[in-house]
């Protein structure tokens, strides 16, 4: 809960202080030096001296993957910085932000822009609404009136077995994508054989530039991906269920927030089953050790 916690500093405060971090370290039990560690790590967490003035109320992050290097980003950067007043606002770069279809994107607080221009990001900063654009995505009762959560239901209920299911999953022919093009029923069967407890993390870290498909598709159907997990987790009999996702989708976030809270008013799932947690700016976390570390609120 370590980075939770950084998180709810960051957001409150706009900064970490180092007396925010020895409050913390006491109130954790933790020893100074690891929360420093882990804070320093990751880029969205912003660490000053007691002494030292905070960072400006507002944040424009530049992105500076390819697509919106090729799209001129580092122009619009330099345009930016040149245009604002450097004692509210301050212009930074930042890794790719899943939006390489309509680059160049900058991030004005939390709000994205795509195809983003000066005049653009003015028009945010003078509205003041600097809080993610919202998301039209597929509610609870849509789902289900598709469908939605019917193979859930009957593997509760006993209608289909476990066996059933790695039977359907073998004749999909559902593999892996990380090069080998492992079976994933070998893997569910894998993982179920190992003894308990069991936990099972979901990699929603797609930090690659031109990696958008996750966004893409959680933001419009989150209740389908979250049937599947749960799905997942009864096939391995998984204690609880671990979502880590990249905090330059803050829009995203609140879906699957919301999305999770519906499943838990309509019993479909209970506190804790599902567990969404924030990354905080670091590209190594996209990968699994790194991801673990991380969801363990140590350095990835």
């Amino acid at each position: 809960m370590l980075i939770e916690h950084l998180h709810a500093l960051q957001d409150h405060f706009g900064h970490l202080a180092t007396r925010h971090l020895r409050a913390l370290a006491h109130r954790m039990g933790l020893p100074m030096a690891a929360v420093f560690e882990t804070a320093t790590f990751y880029a969205h967490f912003d660490i000053v001296d007691d002494d030292e003035a905070p960072p400006p109320p507002v944040t424009i992050r530049v992105c500076d993957s390819l697509s919106c290097q090729l799209a001129g980003a580092a122009q619009l950067k330099a345009s930016l910085q040149a245009g604002v007043d450097a004692r509210q606002v301050r212009v930074i770069n930042a890794p790719c932000m899943g939006r390489c279809h309509e680059a160049p994107v900058v991030e004005v607080g939390h709000r994205h822009l795509g195809s983003a221009t000066v005049a653009a990001v003015e028009a945010v900063l003078a509205a003041g609404d600097l809080s993610p654009e919202a998301i039209d995505w597929q509610r609870l009762a849509a789902y289900q009136a598709e469908g939605g959560f019917t193979l859930l239901a009957d593997l509760r209920a006993g209608r289909v077995s476990v066996d059933q299911l790695a039977g359907m999953l073998e004749a999909a022919g559902l593999r892996g994508l990380g090069g080998a093009g492992f079976p994933t029923f070998r893997k569910w069967g894998f993982v179920r054989a190992e003894p308990a407890p069991r936990y099972m993390v979901i990699n929603a870290d797609e930090g690659e530039p031109g990696t958008i498909k996750d966004r893409h598709y959680l933001e419009r159907s989150p209740h389908q991906f979250l049937e599947g997990a749960l799905i997942s987790a009864a096939v391995v009999d998984a204690k609880a269920t671990y979502i880590y996702l990249r905090d330059e989708y803050p829009g995203l976030h609140h879906v699957l927030h919301e999305a999770i809270a519906e499943l838990e008013a309509a019993g479909l799932a209970t506190p804790g089953d599902i567990v969404l947690r924030r990354g905080a700016g670091a590209y190594i976390c996209g990968e699994e050790s790194a991801l673990i570390e991380s969801l363990e609120g140590k350095p990835g």
